[in-house]
């Protein structure tokens, strides 16, 4: 009598084994690098906020010193009135015209 039941020589337990470890290590591989570009994500937004926050300081400061420099007397300040008044021409006298 012939066995109806085809013999594989073959298990396919170490192949299915073989596959799902390589599916888990894939699979903590993609959840490292996503934590990885939150962490990067987290770190740039921080870094744009302290960059504001720098920028703001500085224009702070910018805007504290014309509002000092408009509001200066510098006749106090020992200079002397302009004698004449000279203004720059409206057209531009370069080469590139």
């Amino acid at each position: 009598m012939s066995n109806p039941r085809p013999y594989f020589s073959f298990s396919l337990v170490p192949l299915l084994s073989v596959t799902a470890a390589f599916l888990a290590v894939a699979y903590i591989g993609l959840i490292a690098v996503v934590m990885g570009y939150a962490t990067m994500t987290v770190e740039f937004s921080q870094s744009v906020k302290n960059d504001e926050a720098s920028v703001a300081t500085l224009e702070s400061q910018y805007l504290g010193t014309v509002a000092r420099i408009e509001s200066l007397d510098y006749r106090a300040a020992g200079y002397a009135a302009p004698i004449a008044k000279i203004f720059v021409p409206s057209s531009s006298m370069t080469a590139l015209r």
